[in-house]
Formats: C-alpha cells, sequence, structure tokens
C-alpha cells in the first residue's frame, strides 16, 4: 500500500537486537516487491519463518480452455455455479491470459490451511458473505461490498461467517496490483481529484500472536502447481510490523463517482491497476446534466482491450437479460454498445444504481472448459432488433 501502518511491538530502529522476555532474539523478515526497492513492511516472529518440517506437492492447477472459434461477446450465467469447498478450493477459474485470471468463487467452509500466491497479487471482491481476512499482518473483517487486496507472499486464509451465504470474484494478478498514477501525488498521498482516499482503505484491526506447537500447512501456488509446507509452530507467530506493503480492504460503496455534463469515459470509474489490466467500479451516480445529454454509454470498439463486467446488483443502465452474478466479456476486434432501446431510454433519467466491476485487460482472454458450460448463447445476437 502507499502509506505507512503499524500493528504490535516493533524495535526503536530496524536490523538492530530484539529480544523476547525470555531473552531471545525475534526474528525479523523483510517483505518486499520490487527487489529492496519497491514498497516494504519488517515483521517481528518468535520463530524464523524457515523451519519446515514436510513438503508435498498438494496439486497442478492445470486449466481446461476451450478450443479456438469464432470471436464474439460472451454472456456467464456464473450465479448458476455450485456452492462448496473453502475459499481457495471453490475457485471456478473462468477466463485468463498471460497477465490475469479470473476466478469465481462460493465457498461454504472454513480453510484449515494459510494459503500464499506466490507469483503476484490478488483481488477478491466480496459480493456477498462476511467473515474474516487472517494473515501474519493481523486479522480484517470483511462484508460485502468489499475488495480484499492482498499482495504477493502474504500468507492469509479466509473464515466465513457461519451461516452467512458467499460469493466472490477473484482477480488473481501476475504481478502487482496499485491505485493508478494519476490519483496519487510524488509523496504517495491521494490527492483531493481521486475518488477515494486512505481514510477509505482499511488495515488489518487486531495483530494476534500465536504460540502454539503442532501440524501447520500453508499452500503456496507457484509455476502452476501448489505445494504444500508444513510447520511445527504456528506460522502466525508476528508480534509487530511495519511498512508500506500490507493486505487492506475498500468497500466499493466508498468509490466516489466522478460525473459531467456529458457522458464521461469508463477511465473516470478505474479503481486498480495491475500488469496488463485495469480494474474499474461501477456505482450508483446521478447521469449527466447537459439538458441535451445521453446517459446511456455510446457504442465503442475496444481496440487494444477486452472488456469483462461482473454484475453484483441493480439495474444496469446499457443492458437487457443480466442476472446477479453475470458476466460479460466484450472481446477487442468488435464494437459493442448498449442494447436496443437502452440508448434513447436513458434519456431524461437522473441516476443510475448499477453496482458492477469492470476489468481491462490488453491481452485476449481465453475462456475456460468451466466457462463454456455457463454460456448464454443468444448473447451474441441480442442487439438485433
Amino acid at each position: 500500500m502507499t502509506y505507512y501502518y503499524k500493528l504490535g511491538n516493533i524495535p526503536h530502529k530496524r536490523h538492530t537486537q530484539f529480544r523476547q522476555p525470555n531473552g531471545a532474539l525475534y526474528h525479523e523478515e523483510l517483505m518486499g516487491v520490487h527487489g529492496f526497492s519497491g514498497v516494504q513492511s519488517l515483521l517481528y516472529h518468535l520463530r524464523p519463518p524457515t523451519q519446515i518440517q514436510k513438503i508435498v506437492l498438494e496439486r497442478k492447477e492445470d486449466i481446461s480452455y476451450e478450443e479456438e472459434g469464432a470471436l464474439r461477446h460472451r454472456h456467464l450465467r456464473a450465479a448458476k455455479l455450485a456452492a462448496g469447498g473453502d475459499a481457495v478450493q471453490s475457485r471456478v477459474p473462468l477466463m485468463a491470459n498471460a497477465d490475469v485470471c479470473l476466478s469465481v468463487a462460493q465457498p461454504t467452509l472454513p480453510m484449515q490451511y494459510w494459503y500464499r500466491f506466490a507469483q503476484g497479487d490478488e483481488v477478491i471482491f466480496i459480493h456477498d458473505g462476511s467473515g474474516v481476512l487472517e494473515s501474519q499482518y493481523g486479522t480484517l473483517r470483511y462484508r460485502p461490498g468489499d475488495y480484499l487486496v492482498i499482495p504477493t507472499g502474504v500468507v492469509w486464509r479466509i473464515l466465513p461467517d457461519a451461516g452467512i451465504e458467499q460469493r466472490m470474484l477473484v482477480v488473481e494478478a501476475y504481478g502487482h496490483i496499485e491505485p493508478p498514477e494519476r490519483y496519487i501525488n510524488r509523496y504517495g498521498q491521494f490527492l483531493e481529484n481521486s475518488p477515494y482516499s486512505e481514510r477509505d482503505i482499511r488495515p488489518p484491526e487486531e495483530l494476534i500472536t500465536h504460540d502454539e506447537e503442532g501440524e501447520f500447512e500453508i499452500r503456496v501456488k507457484a509455476q502452476n502447481q501448489i505445494t504444500s509446507y508444513f510447520y511445527q509452530h504456528h506460522p502466525l507467530d508476528v508480534v509487530g510490523w511495519d511498512g508500506h506493503l500490507w493486505p487492506f480492504a475498500f468497500n466499493i460503496e466508498d468509490f466516489e463517482p466522478i460525473t459531467g455534463r456529458v457522458h464521461q469515459p469508463p477511465t473516470v470509474h478505474q479503481t486498480f491497476k495491475g500488469p496488463g489490466f485495469v480494474l474499474c467500479s461501477f456505482v450508483p451516480r446521478l447521469f449527466d446534466y447537459h439538458p441535451l445529454a445521453i446517459p446511456a454509454p455510446y457504442n465503442h470498439s475496444n481496440v487494444d482491450s477486452d472488456e469483462v463486467i461482473y454484475y453484483a446488483q441493480g439495474n444496469f443502465m446499457s443492458r437487457k437479460g443480466i442476472e446477479r452474478g453475470s458476466i460479460t466479456l466484450h472481446p477487442g476486434g468488435i464494437p459493442h454498445g448498449p442494447h436496443p432501446g437502452m440508448y434513447e431510454g436513458s434519456i431524461g433519467k437522473q441516476r443510475t444504481d448499477e453496482l458492477a466491476v469492470m476489468i481491462d485487460v490488453f491481452r485476449p482472454l481465453r475462456l475456460t472448459q468451466n466457462a463454456v458450460l455457463l454460456e448464454d448463447k443468444d448473447y451474441p445476437y441480442s442487439w438485433s432488433a
């Protein structure tokens, strides 16, 4: 993250002796990105985080893609997927490229292990549900509408609240996820014209230091496989940490929409950026106020990108036949725009109550076999009168 935060107990000066009550040293761990030149945090453990007792290949992560076919617009009825498993096991990959993998998950169980994605950052959008994201940085409660942003290397697990239905959109990035540069000044502070600020970002709330012995599993995803590492001591044994790199939550309802006299381009909705993609938030907002404004978006061609929209709730002003939990993919190379009647029908309307997440990627996405099973085959023809 872009600003400094700390929890727990830390020494006055970094890389110096910091001793436990019994006289033993605490074990310092640096977590940073871009070598030693990016944002970083220092964590202090009861024991070295390197004391592995056993290593087991848990499974390979081979994604089955659809066979190449005609380029067309796609609509996936992702709400039809069955719930089950934990927040990692229940993930169903739907589309991916070399930069990003997009999945949906409907977990019903708490994770009995911890997890680390070793090749990039993750964003988990909480469509439905509540619970706790637990990591070595502390606990962080989540609620509907939260983006959980988890930097690479963080050890975490999700513990859903019992009896609460969970639905998540998962973005795995093969690189780092950050706010757009145009929202940040040269000191790292959010600008006054940014649609959100530091006050809207929720860091871990409480640091709980564990000192239990037993068998504890951390599953690490790297190189398209998941490896299980077993430890004799609890992995969340951190007594304190500080720095600029930590998991956080940002709720979509705290995104302040940028509006204008005429229809604004999708860039005003940008929330995060990652390698080869941007993530945008469509939230309830007032429509354009020019006396001749047409609030619905104009037809446009995605010249350099594929456009993915995850529909969370409300009536999306430019689409018909979309369900809660639907996903559309509008690939680069073909124009798309509002459905018949929606363009003219938007004239005179004053606001929209839609809630959606958009991911624009700059390399073509491939759909998985899972996605093909959810496809609305008539969607490419839904613009015909």
